[in-house]
């Protein structure tokens, strides 16, 4: 059993198990602004043009059943908005990294010559003088 419970703390301190657990809680705090932008400001904009400020009211009853279709339609309007912020914002983080792929990198300085090497050049240019 100890051998157990090492191997699980092991797993979980992984950095691929912190970053998921980060993922979530930025993604639940993600999907509350989202939801916000859509319950305070899009619909409300959509409401001028359908005459009602939410989907979640349109529904039908049969045989005593409510059928809430309106709710499943605002749950797909709040997955597009949402799929669609994903996308701008993996779409500006891909931008970033191709720019700094594509950013050429600087040819270092030539190294100093050697004593030997600069000895050799002022015998050459000597030799270069002589008629």
């Amino acid at each position: 059993m100890k051998k157990f419970m090492d191997e699980f703390k092991q797993f979980i301190a992984r950095g691929n198990v912190m970053d998921l657990a980060v993922g979530v809680i930025i993604g639940g705090a993600f999907s509350s602004i989202t939801t916000s932008l859509i319950n305070d400001i899009v619909m409300p904009l959509l409401g001028i043009f359908t005459g009602s400020i939410s989907f979640a009211a349109l529904s039908f009853t049969v045989n005593g059943a409510v059928i809430a279709y309106g709710n499943f339609i605002q749950a797909i309007f709040n997955f597009l908005i949402m799929a669609f912020v994903v996308f701008c914002l993996i779409k500006a983080i891909n931008k970033l990294h191709r720019k700094k792929e594509e950013a050429p990198a600087e040819e270092p300085a030539p190294p100093e010559p050697s004593a030997e090497e600069k000895l050799l050049t002022e015998i050459r240019d000597l030799l270069k003088e002589k008629p």
